[in-house]
């Protein structure tokens, strides 16, 4: 019997364990044994694996996984680094996959996520490795290059549309005796897709946010200051949707204006946060109006009760394209999503033949999506992401809350 291990790597969605269902579905059917990793590449190094038989081979646990937020195996932030400085650590990990007889790996992720895939193919390929790897696309930034979109992207757009809908009607209930300005900080360190989602709030019962600012467009302090001012000169109650990574000219981070000393990741990535935070200090003392900061973290990342159906059917799909591709032996390779020319939404479920061309590149806005002179976005980019949030997915729920699948813990 083959054997395959999956795993999860990079921040969490709403829709990363559909991607592992259907990885297992479809592998299951190929015949192969199902493992999963702990906690990414960082957990294999460890040794932690666990049987998925254990877990989901029942419809209901299945079904319970594709409702189930967040990473079910858990995930990491890991770098292996170049092989002529870590071979220990490439060693290990095929010690490791030797030691339970693995022949594939699939790990589901972004960015980084496909640098360990790159990484590990190329090592086996020069050193005779008898394993393959391949990559299913997740991130909710949207910044995977090649493929359309990203499983991930759909939902968090979905839950921002939807929260920013609930935060402009909040802070429109003033009217015009007092003037306020909300500034809602929304994830996306160099690429603003799901800024841009704050878009998708406007319709026949909501006016919309007031402005959009993505870091795909250098920020200026001043020209913000003045265009919040003539904003409120026309209405009292503003709403602002800002990236975390929007940057001034001389490449700073605005969040830096309030901490200049910012962590970094395993990856050297700033842990970006207080970009709302810092606005609204600005405008409080520039304008001397009431600023309420808010920003959406984690919420948006892993809402599955607010998960888009067709972002959940496409993470199933990508997953068992991944099994398919493993069970034929494809190694250096990752699942890609091509849209059909038309009025009519489609999708198309590819290979695209080189990761080297995926990992550690960033596909950010195009400029010509962006409308700058009123800092909002064109409407081929509302085009663009309003079928990703399409459909609602029925939750299992147990006293009044939706129920979940967990690990078991020793």
């Amino acid at each position: 019997m083959k054997k395959l291990i999956v795993g999860q790597s990079g921040g969490p969605t709403a829709v990363i364990n559909g991607s592992l269902a259907g990885v297992y579905e479809s592998a299951k059917k190929q015949g192969f044994k199902v493992y999963g990793m702990l906690n990414g590449i960082e957990g294999l190094l460890n040794d932690q694996i666990v049987d998925l038989d254990e877990y989901l081979n029942k419809e209901e646990s299945l079904e319970l996984l594709k409702r189930t937020p967040s990473s079910f195996l858990g995930t990491c932030r890991f770098k292996l680094g170049k092989v002529e400085e870590h071979e220990d650590l490439y060693e290990k990990i095929f010690e490791i996959l030797d030691k339970h007889s693995i022949d594939s790996f699939i790990y589901i992720g972004g960015n980084d996520s496909m640098d360990t895939v790159e990484s590990l193919s190329d090592y086996a390929k020069e050193h005779n490795k008898h394993q393959n790897f391949i990559g299913v696309p997740k991130t909710i930034d949207n910044d995977l290059p090649i493929t359309d979109h990203c499983p991930g992207f759909g939902s968090a757009c979905k839950y921002i549309a939807t929260t920013l809908k609930e935060v402009i009607l909040d802070n429109a209930c003033y009217g015009d005796t007092k003037k306020t300005v909300a500034i809602v900080e929304i994830m996306g360190r160099h690429a603003g897709w799901l800024t841009a989602s704050a878009a998708l709030a406007k319709d026949e019962t909501c006016p919309g946010v007031d402005a959009i600012y993505l870091p795909e467009v250098a920020f200026n302090i001043d020209d913000f200051v003045k265009e919040t001012e003539e904003l409120l000169k026309k209405k009292s109650n503003i709403v602002i949707a800002v990236s975390e990574g929007i940057r001034t000219e001389d490449r700073r981070f605005v969040c830096e204006l309030l901490d200049t000393n910012l962590q970094t990741d395993a990856f050297g990535h700033k842990e970006l946060v207080g970009c709302a935070d810092a606005l609204g200090r600005i405008l409080r003392d520039k304008l001397g109006i009431k600023t309420r900061p808010i920003t959406l973290s984690t919420l948006q990342r892993a809402a599955s009760h607010l998960a888009s159906k067709t972002d959940l059917d496409e993470a199933i799909e990508c997953g068992k394209l991944g099994a398919e591709l493993a069970y034929k032996g494809e190694s250096g390779k990752m699942v890609i999503m091509t849209r059909e020319p038309g009025n009519k939404y489609n999708i198309k479920y590819e290979v695209f033949d080189d990761i080297h061309k995926i990992a550690n590149v960033e596909k950010k806005i195009p400029l010509e999506w962006i409308d700058v002179e009123n800092n909002y976005v064109k409407q081929e980019l509302i085009d663009y992401m309003k079928p990703l949030i399409q459909g609602e997915i029925k939750q299992i729920y147990k006293d009044g809350i939706p129920q979940h699948i967990i690990l078991k813990k020793d």
